[in-house]
């Protein structure tokens, strides 16, 4: 049945990787046993599991790390699918996508839009400058974009804002879509019979397969499990950044310009002096965080925050208990319950924030220049809690991604994700254990001489496919990968240059990657850690050479991405954001560059704080928290490089721990496709300079 199903699909012709995931789905699913899969790039993984998930009695749900992979299943992979399948089930499997209620358009909103938008248009803007004259401008470009989308409700069947085209700006959109903790339900709505988030959300409860995204999902284990239909099958694809995005679902800030937002919506229902307290714990916080230093807060909040917090959460009790339940005959629902929605959100995270759990974190955010957000956030500490107390019940999950298996094993992302690890379980590899295999690899793209390299390239999760880890309730596969890492590409570690230390691009490593980039000719995507060094990095190619460099954040990254696939001298230089969303296959992309190890900076809060709370209990918080973090990171960053089969080039990195610390480098090399390794600068240069003359 499967194999005829993948095999009837255009292009899907079956794998062997992807055979073994898809029968592997299949009997988890009759053994009610959680399944973690990592399956490297060009299994085919998204018809792996759509295939079984059709034989599944009942619906199924599908989770996406982002919009963007959430529209490729439904628009590409799934119609495809279910052409295909069709003649072997007797029916044609139906599918749809769900989103959260903002994505879509509020009726509600809409029709106030005109009434909302100077307050609006006055929160959005509080720091692009005063003068009437340039509010009036904001306000008249809003109200032609408010006018298109009046225009659009009239012809639009879904209300989606990925089917506006051409869009409109965050700014506009935010005035005609309704945030889910405002909503007053369709059963209290005027326009609930027309809604469209409703309507979308009638569409899932009747579909074969739901495809959904992580952040949604989170929210809905958050709020009880009613967002998401009920299901017997939920697949989590890119989940090794579920955690991450259940951590951001939880987390809460206070912002004053929130707060002054919340005053004004709630003026017309309240007394004044209950307003002006809302005002007054907004300046509170304001001059709070003025003088508080940005990171994280540790030994309780600073005195002049904690006093804002107790302004803010008797400010809001009082107005909530003067507004009173929202009713149906109430003359204006909607705005009542945008104002109790937003006075609720301000008073539960005051009060978590004067809690001061052990289980929480806080921190001031601040902007780098006089301009910008500030604000002050809590997020959990952890939560793989959360995850083992709401994802897997009565479900069979299947979470799958390219990198779960950190240093070859699965259990530091079972832990992530919640899942009980069995008593008797191996430690983690020691450092000895961790030394790289010995066997011959071959030659990477026929490019370099039998036996060149330093040493061969280490032992990586593609060489062994089969189960790996297991636990109680769970267990694992590793399917590999079609591509043959070890002839196709090099990974090259600059072992000889000095341990990067100040921040920026160390001139030795400026030096390696112009000789790098030269001996190619361009083709280069460069990730680098932070934007100075990104900015560096490209001051001296364009200084030194001819090569057209394009630069994150010059223009769009859109733009950026195209033109640098289309000529083949140009070279992409960013940061974090490239190292994931960027898929350029073919001879545009043959060397990729990383400057440092991507392990999280020292003012990362959530981070730092289960770093220390690790070392507290007598681990290593680097070893626990920052490293499976980096590892995630560069496997990402160096999966840019072979994206198809025909694919060939170099990974070169500049951090010259990756070869010479002993614990941790060997975990990181093991976390990445068994490329030809070597750390001799002339065999890398020699490969590219072939590569550039093809």
């Amino acid at each position: 049945m499967l194999t005829a199903a993948v095999g009837a699909v255009p292009g899907g012709a079956a794998r062997p990787g992807q055979q073994q995931m898809a029968t592997a789905i299949e009997q988890s699913v009759r053994s009610r046993e959680h399944l973690l899969v990592q399956a490297g790039t060009g299994t085919g993984k998204s018809l792996a599991y759509l295939a079984p998930a059709l034989t599944v009695d009942g619906p199924v749900v599908v989770s996406t790390a982002t919009l963007a992979l959430q529209s490729q299943l439904v628009d590409h992979d799934l119609p495809r699918l279910a052409d295909a399948v069709e003649p072997v089930l007797g029916r044609r499997p139906t599918f749809a996508v769900l989103k959260g209620r903002h994505h879509y358009l509020c009726l509600a909103r809409l029709e106030n839009s005109t009434e909302d938008e100077p307050e609006d248009t006055l929160f959005d803007t509080p720091t692009r400058g005063g003068g009437g004259t340039k509010w009036l401008g904001e306000a008249g470009r809003l109200g032609k974009q408010i006018q298109r989308l009046r225009d659009w409700a009239m012809e639009t069947a879904t209300g989606d804002r990925d089917e506006l085209d051409p869009g409109v700006d965050d700014q506009s959109w935010r005035l005609v879509s309704m945030p889910a903790r405002e909503c007053v339900g369709a059963a209290r709505c005027p326009y609930g019979a027309e809604c469209f988030a409703e309507a979308s959300r009638a569409r899932a409860r009747e579909a074969d397969v739901v495809v959904t995204n992580h952040s949604l999902l989170a929210v809905d284990m958050l709020a009880g499990r009613h967002i998401v239909p009920p299901h017997k099958l939920l697949i989590v694809d890119e989940a090794h950044e579920l955690a991450d995005r259940v951590s951001s679902a939880a987390q809460a800030e206070l912002i004053p310009e929130l707060i002054d937002r919340a005053a004004r919506r709630t003026r017309p229902l309240v007394d004044p002096e209950l307003a002006e307290g809302l005002v007054a714990a907004g300046d509170a916080l304001a001059v709070g965080l003025t003088e508080a230093p940005a990171g994280r807060i540790t030994g309780g909040l600073p005195a002049p925050l904690r006093e804002a917090c107790t302004l803010l959460d008797a400010a809001t009790r009082g107005a909530l208990e003067k507004i009173g339940d929202v009713k149906a005959d109430d003359p204006d629902p909607v705005r009542k319950q945008q104002a109790k929605a937003v006075l609720d959100e301000l008073s539960k995270t005051a009060q978590r924030l004067l809690e001061e759990a052990d289980h929480d974190v806080a921190w001031v955010e601040k902007p780098e220049g006089p301009v910008g957000r500030r604000a002050l956030v809590v997020a959990p500490l952890s939560v793989a809690g959360t995850l083992a107390t709401h994802l897997y019940d009565e479900r069979t999950v299947v979470a799958t991604s390219a990198t779960l298996a950190l240093g070859g094993r699965f259990d530091t992302v079972a832990r992530a994700l919640g899942l009980e690890l069995p008593t008797s379980s191996p430690p983690a590899p020691s450092a000895a254990a961790s030394a790289m295999a010995t066997k011959s690899r071959g030659t990477a793209a026929g490019t370099a001489p039998s036996g060149a390299a330093s040493r061969p390239a280490p032992a990586g999760a593609g060489d062994r496919p089969g189960p790996v880890d297991s636990g109680p309730g769970w267990r694992s596969l590793d399917v590999g990968s079609p591509f043959d890492y070890a002839r196709q590409g090099i990974l090259y570690v600059a072992a000889h240059l000095p341990r990067p230390s100040a921040s920026g691009l160390p001139a030795a490593a400026g030096e390696e990657l112009l000789a790098l980039v030269g001996a190619l000719g361009g083709r280069t995507l460069g990730l680098f850690s932070s934007r100075r060094a990104a900015l560096q990095a490209a001051e001296l190619l364009r200084a030194r050479t001819d090569l057209p460099i394009l630069l994150q954040g010059e223009e769009a990254l859109p733009l950026l991405v195209r033109r640098f696939r289309e000529d083949r001298a140009s070279c992409l230089f960013g940061v974090m954001s490239l190292w994931q969303g960027v898929d350029v296959p073919g001879d545009a992309c043959q060397l990729v560059v990383i400057d440092r190890l991507p392990f999280p900076r020292p003012d990362e809060p959530l981070a730092a704080a289960r770093a220390a709370a690790v070392d507290s209990a007598g681990g290593s918080g680097f070893a626990s928290v920052s490293v499976p973090i980096a590892a995630v990171r560069l496997a990402q960053g160096v999966g840019r490089l072979i994206r198809s089969v025909q694919d060939k080039g170099v990974v070169a990195v500049l951090d010259s721990r990756l070869e010479t610390a002993r614990g941790y480098g060997a975990f990181l090399r093991r976390s990445l496709p068994p490329f030809w390794y070597t750390t001799r600068p002339d065999i890398a240069r020699g490969a590219l300079e072939r590569l550039g003359r093809d």
